[in-house]
């Protein structure tokens, strides 16, 4: 059975993609409701079709596009869902109108008549809703089929014509029956094919056109077989000395620092700077679609490329052997994309960051610490036909290492002795105004969920390397990091796994949504933890983005491969409780680490959902640039794997400047003032590194939601 599903612009499209293909063995051909090569008799070459849920109304033209033509004049069996299904009723003469109340990542008990795509379904049985819109009014060709036990429409078919429309998702996460919904579905379409109809010929427009096709890069030159050496020694020495001594006079150095190495996810750090032979440091151009390439020997290039198209190229065009490692970093590409690449990911460039969109160091030397086993790996790439430089590094960084055993760190000053005053970007007013606006968006069927955000600003100077040890102290995570650009210096102390693939291809996300601050006492602490667990508004802004990454996974993974693995898990740092689910997925054999990073940039739980349509409300309410925040900070490695936080909790140091965004996910649920409060509980590091007070902070709530 050949399936099209016509995507709305929506972040849960693959979920149905993966869905339908399970049902009928069969990758479905998407297209979006605006492509320029569709043409209505590309119709003929399918069994089914299946219109997406999406942003906005069906009575828009630009929300819409083919999907209203394909409805009305199409034989081929159609499912409509959410805005597909809204659409049907719209374009046969129904109405769709403002629901009583928007319902996004939220479960309701639906009952329905036992036929077509209920058959064989309990009722009534708990679906997933992500609407605000609902269908008020029926045409006579229309008929209801399943409702909510408050009457909101939920189901609804053709009288006589092959087309069923649904308002819940039936590929949500959370939704019981909905591969058995689809299946009915593709048993409809079976049932319901034209007599004697012959399907026409695939078209040059459809053919390949299926879910998760590998990303298209430009031929890179080849270079020449590289080899990866190494050396392992017991760990006797502390890393925060390591990295002072060995690193930190470079201009441009990493540390990707479990900072919590007691934590299951914080087992590594790796450190190394760019004076190796092979080192190289890229600087991404967004606004200019440039990359500068600053290499070792002190040439630089200027490349006029996409930043993302040019990383694959390169990282596809390595030849290197790696020998068998404990831990999947096998040097590389190591450093940071900033949130403004998200003009390469199908968002727009509508804001230009002062800061590089994205600088990365071409790591040929590395430091990596096992905080399992108290071992040290030592890490060099060299040419295979000559490995003197890089046995040569290997000696002398050991040497240099042993004379540091017994070492402690200097002690950090409980108060790191600066004192500058911040100012946000929006003030109290103005960010309630934006949340307001964002609800709004949200009661129009904009947008499911924004999150929205705020940047933290101080005038003055601050010690990186001092303001970096006083944070990895007070606020300890699996995914810290420190990397100076010039300059430019990142400090993050991100508890949140944006991605991981590894050797093998499967990927790994942890979406961050829900937070609660830490209690005074141990029984304060607890009842905020619970508090958490228990939270309606929580587990749907959670549940909203773990479709979503179910979503951007399902684009360049292996049909089936998408599950979740934990649902709305609690993890406790130094200052917040945080609500975590962690999805996974293994990748095609097409598919490399940055396809992957492409298809989900920037992070679902940094933008809301749909994540294109959001983006752009985003764009208009902020009004200005995140910068390295909310962007993503780790590595890819020349194996082919990659590992990148979500970077929250932040700070971002040029020599006259300290900025710092906290900010977090708008729903229809949401209270304003305690959103508010809540970018001022995330603030709390870098109030504590500046000595600095949150500006016009009410009261503090315990128990903010």
């Amino acid at each position: 059975m050949r399936t099209l599903i016509v995507d709305n612009y929506d972040s849960f499209t693959y979920n149905l993609a993966h869905y339908v293909a399970q049902a009928t063995g069969y990758e479905p051909v998407v297209v979006t409701n605006d492509d320029p090569l569709w043409r209505p008799e590309h119709l003929a070459e399918f069994d089914g079709v299946i219109i997406s849920p999406g942003p906005g109304t069906p009575e828009r033209e630009g929300d819409f596009g083919i999907c209203r033509d394909i409805i009305r004049d199409s034989e081929v069996p159609l499912l409509g869902v959410c805005l597909g299904h809204q659409g049907l009723a719209h374009v046969h003469g129904g109405t769709v109108e403002r629901a009583p109340e928007p319902r996004h990542g939220r479960s309701s008990p639906v009952l329905h008549d036992g036929t077509d795509l209920f058959a064989g379904l309990p009722s009534p049985f708990e679906v997933v809703r992500y609407h605000s819109l609902a269908v008020s009014a029926l045409p006579d060709g229309l008929e209801a089929t399943a409702w909510t036990p408050d009457g909101i429409l939920m189901g609804l078919r053709h009288r006589t014509r092959p087309q069923w429309g649904v308002q819940f998702h039936p590929e949500s996460i959370c939704t019981e029956h909905g591969h058995q919904l689809l299946a009915n579905f593709a048993q409809l379409a079976e049932r319901h094919g034209l007599p004697g109809r012959r399907r026409a010929k695939p078209s040059a427009a459809t053919v390949g056109r299926t879910t998760g096709a590998g990303t298209s890069v430009p031929e890179a030159a080849p270079v020449p077989h590289f080899r990866v050496h190494t050396t392992a020694l017991p760990t006797q020495w502390d890393p925060e000395v390591a990295y002072d001594h060995l690193f930190r006079a470079a201009p441009h150095a990493y540390w990707l620092d479990s900072s919590r190495p007691d934590d299951r996810l914080g087992r590594f750090s790796v450190m190394g700077d760019a004076t190796g032979p092979l080192a190289e440091v890229v600087l991404a151009d967004v606004e200019n679609c440039t990359v500068t390439r600053q290499k070792s020997d002190g040439t630089t290039e200027v490349l006029s490329t996409p930043f993302l198209d040019w990383l694959d190229a390169d990282l596809r065009a390595r030849r290197v052997e790696v020998p068998a490692l404990p831990f999947e970093f096998a040097l590389g590409w190591v450093g940071y994309l900033g949130y403004e690449l998200k003009a390469e990911c199908g968002g727009s460039a509508a804001h230009s960051s002062p800061n590089p969109d994205g600088a990365l160091i071409f790591a040929d030397r590395a430091v990596v610490f096992d905080h399992a086993t108290s071992t040290t790996h030592l890490l060099a790439l060299a040419p295979a036909d000559d490995d003197t430089q890089a046995r040569t590094w290997l000696d002398a960084t050991a040497e240099r290492l042993g004379r540091l055993t017994g070492l402690g760190a200097d002690a950090t000053p409980a108060d790191p002795g600066a004192s500058l005053e911040v100012s946000l970007r929006h003030d109290r007013r103005a960010y309630l105004d934006l949340i307001g606006a964002c609800q709004e968006a949200i009661n129009a069927g904009e947008t499911y969920e924004v999150c929205l955000t705020n940047m933290i600003d101080a005038e003055g100077s601050i010690d990186p390397w001092d303001s970096y040890r006083f944070l990895r102290r007070t606020s300890p995570a699996p995914f810290a990091a420190l990397l100076n650009f010039g300059a430019l210096s990142v400090l993050s102390t991100s508890p949140e796994r944006f991605l991981r693939i590894d050797r093998h291809k499967v990927a790994e996300s942890k979406p961050i949504k829900g937070t609660r601050p830490r209690g005074v006492t141990p029984a304060e602490d607890q009842a905020l933890t619970e508090d958490l667990r228990a939270s309606e508004k929580d587990r749907a802004e959670n549940l909203m983005i773990v479709d979503l990454v179910r979503n951007d996974l399902g684009r360049c993974a292996e049909v089936g491969s998408v599950s979740v693995h934990k649902m709305f898990d609690i993890e406790s740092y130094a200052t917040v409780h945080q609500l975590v689910s962690t999805v996974r997925a293994r990748l095609k054999a097409d598919s490399s680490a940055v396809d992957c990073v492409r298809n989900a940039f920037p992070g679902g739980s940094m933008t809301g959902a749909p994540k294109i349509r959001t983006m752009q409300i985003i764009d208009d309410l902020e009004a200005g640039p995140r910068g390295v925040y909310s962007g993503a900070i780790g590595y890819f490695s020349l194996n082919g794997a990659a590992d990148l936080s979500i970077a929250i909790r932040t700070t971002v140091i040029t020599p006259d400047r300290v900025r710092y965004g906290v900010g977090g996910a708008i729903t229809a649920l949401s209270d304003p003032e305690e959103e508010y409060e809540e970018t001022a509980v995330k603030a709390t590091p870098i109030l504590r590194l500046l000595g600095a007070t949150f500006p016009e902070r009410a009261l503090e709530t315990p128990g903010l939601r």
